[in-house]
């Protein structure tokens, strides 16, 4: 037994000597491995400082040969956020744009209507790179909110656009009007017209200083009614028409905004009645002044309608100009919208311009749909031809002409809509029942 006993101890104190040899050896292996990995950290540390310089050297080298002209290659915008006009050089710029408002539901595009010219006008402007970002940071303004239907041929709007001008950074918002933009920056009518539908168009351009808004810069403007003669008393009209020039209160001449609009006075410089292009069946009346309110030339060219077809008097335009006399304004229906042009919009010391490449590009844009719409006019002419062959056209007419008049109900014995303090007091009413509901909504939670 005590010989068992001592085999045994002998073989552990064997296998104790073996496991403190096996011990060192492992300790001499990680010693080795630890070494073989910093070495190799430092040979990955080498290349990677050596491809880091070496990158260095070609971006400056590719840099130097773009410099001087010897290689083409595209800018690498590191750091710079590609939907931000920052990397660029800007200048605030006044553009006057020609559109032909029949499929636009008007300019504006707040009404959540499409299509609208300043929804079509953002996505040329977009699709040219010409701007990024949101109008808010664009410094975006216009000069007037046309109507649907209604059409122009010098709306302004004024926005950054980037430019090819070389400024140092953080001078992109100062801009001087120094007498007529630079010839040698981006052709933004070209640009723009090259991407724009038909039926709109940009005439011309200018620099404009940093304090410019299209809308409260502007000094005048002019919109142009044309309209066919037929029964018309012209005579009568025009000296109507004398009767609206000046200040007044056009509340009674005007779709009334009493949420938004509490001041209805206006000023109205000139009122006149023309030919077209010397004809003597189409005309145009000429209306111009500092600012109008929402349909206020649609509403005053019906009352003039209705006094050049005799069926009211000329002294119904002073009862309508007397607020306190006729403070609700009598129901009757604005002119239709398709004949109404924003004519022109005047600010002091602007002068639009474009190209000579880009003006005969418009030129023979127009000329082509000028041709365009007379061939159309001509087909209508063609069935009107037809239809007038048949008989009894001049009875009918004649019989519709008769029983209009005899349905006239004149203005001032019409029904009447709610006057400005009505609509005033209707929505105070509303704002402090909403006020009650909501502060009930909120005991309840």
């Amino acid at each position: 037994m005590d010989d068992v006993i001592t085999e045994l101890r002998s073989k552990l104190t064997s296998y104790e000597t073996r496991i403190k040899e096996l011990e060192a050896d492992n300790a001499k292996l990680r010693l080795v491995v630890s070494n073989c990995s910093c070495h190799k950290a430092e040979k990955t540390l080498d290349i990677d400082l050596s491809e880091n310089m070496y990158a260095e050297k070609l971006e400056k080298l590719k840099l130097g040969n773009c410099v001087n002209g010897k290689e083409k290659r595209k800018k690498k915008y590191s750091g710079h956020n590609l939907n931000s006009m920052d990397h660029h050089s800007q200048r605030l710029v006044a553009l006057k744009i020609m559109y032909f408002g029949q499929r636009f539901y008007g300019f504006a595009s707040e009404a959540q209507m499409d299509p609208t010219v300043e929804s079509e006008l953002f996505k040329a402007l977009e699709k040219t790179r010409l701007v990024l970002g949101d109008k808010k940071g664009l410094q975006y303004s216009r000069c007037g909110r046309t109507d649907k239907g209604v059409s122009s041929v010098g709306q302004v709007v004024a926005l950054l656009l980037r430019s090819k001008r070389k400024e140092p950074e953080g001078n992109t918002s100062v801009e001087h009007v120094d007498g007529g933009p630079d010839e040698e920056e981006l052709d933004y009518v070209r640009i723009l017209n090259g991407v724009l539908p038909n039926d709109i168009r940009v005439m011309g351009w200018c620099p404009v200083p940093v304090n410019f808004s299209a809308r409260f810069s502007c000094l005048s403007r002019e919109y142009r009614y044309f309209f066919w003669r037929e029964n018309l008393n012209i005579m009568v009209m025009e000296s109507s028409c004398k009767r609206l020039i000046g200040e007044h209160d056009y509340r009674n001449f005007c779709k009334m905004d009493a949420a938004n609009v509490h001041n209805y006075k206006r000023r109205i410089t000139s009122f006149d009645i023309f030919p077209s292009d010397g004809s003597d069946q189409l005309f145009f009346m000429k209306i111009k002044g500092s600012a109008f309110l929402w349909h206020q030339v649609r509403c005053m060219v019906a009352v003039l309608f209705l006094i050049g077809q005799g069926l009211e008097s000329p002294d119904v335009i002073d009862a309508l100009l007397d607020v306190d006399k006729t403070p609700r304004k009598p129901q009757y229906k604005m002119a239709p919208e398709i004949p109404l042009v924003l004519q022109s919009c005047e600010f002091k010391g602007l002068k639009f311009t474009c190209s000579s490449d880009a003006r005969r590009a418009l030129q023979l844009h127009l000329e082509k749909e000028c041709r365009a719409y007379k061939l159309q006019a001509a087909i209508f002419h063609e069935g009107l031809s037809s239809l007038l062959s048949t008989e009894d056209d001049c009875s009918v007419t004649s019989n519709k002409t008769k029983k209009k008049a005899s349905l006239h109900v004149p203005l001032m014995s019409r029904p009447t809509e709610p006057s400005y303090d009505e609509r005033r007091a209707k929505l105070t009413f509303s704002e402090a029942a909403q006020g009650k509901s909501d502060e009930a909504s909120v005991n309840n939670f």
